[in-house]
């Protein structure tokens, strides 16, 4: 059983509104797609959403969003919400998800949404269904492969939403000892390796370990929404 961890980015035609509103402005820090059933009714879709936003702005977005029949969104604190909708499927996104149809694929919760509105998902199944998928997508659509192996759930990645810079970092910080303890290196050594600012070196840095340890803390419901679960030792 293999499985993929992709980026897809799609051109702009094909964006949905949310997707243009997460790039175009600031208001979104994070968000993934948590869930979604996609064979109700015809030509309609559910899907819940995590996101870390700023809720008035966001909701103003939804409303102007034409696909979106209703949404129920559920605040966990002032900084984040749940989101519910029912939204008609587009055209724009039937056109890229027919590379999924005919082949034995399961996509493995969240999907990921950056900055860019490009997307993150891992997906599984074979490595030639893998494959048969990547050629099936669209030309359009960008496909940068991240990783891709045995699937093992306890090492899935949780890298998925970090820029290609920020994993250049997070490499080469590890590579020199910046993480060892007691600690080998420190961000000045970072910034030497990288040819960059200081001051840079360190706003990757942060970034990359914010976004890993926040997707490690949702990541199997372990840690969420102040409440902590009871995880079994195998």
């Amino acid at each position: 059983m293999k499985y993929l961890d992709v980026r897809l980015s799609q051109p702009d035609w094909m964006l949905h509104p949310m997707q243009r509103f997460i790039r175009d402005g600031e208001a979104v820090r994070y968000e993934e797609l948590r869930a979604w059933n996609i064979a109700g009714a015809e030509g309609v879709e559910y899907e819940l959403f995590y996101a870390d936003a700023d809720r008035e702005p966001y909701e103003a977005a939804l409303e102007q969003a034409d696909s979106v029949r209703w949404y129920d969104l559920t605040p966990v604190d002032d900084d984040s919400f749940y989101l519910y909708l029912c939204q008609e499927t587009r055209e724009e996104d039937i056109r890229w998800r027919e590379a999924f149809t005919t082949l034995n694929l399961v996509v493995v919760p969240p999907i990921v949404y950056d900055s860019t509105a490009a997307f993150a998902m891992t997906i599984v199944g074979t490595g030639e269904n893998l494959q048969a998928m990547i050629d099936g997508l669209p030309d359009e659509i960008d496909v940068t492969v991240r990783q891709i192996g045995e699937y093992n759930r306890r090492y899935a990645p949780l890298t998925g939403d970090l820029t290609d810079r920020q994993l250049e970092a997070v490499a080469t910080a590890a590579d020199i000892g910046y993480f060892d303890v007691p600690r080998d290196a420190g961000v000045d050594d970072v910034a030497a390796e990288l040819d960059c600012a200081s001051s840079t070196a360190a706003t990757l840095l942060q970034k990359a370990q914010s976004r890993v340890m926040r997707r490690l803390a949702r990541r199997d419901g372990h840690r969420h929404d102040g409440i902590t679960s009871t995880v079994q030792s195998n």
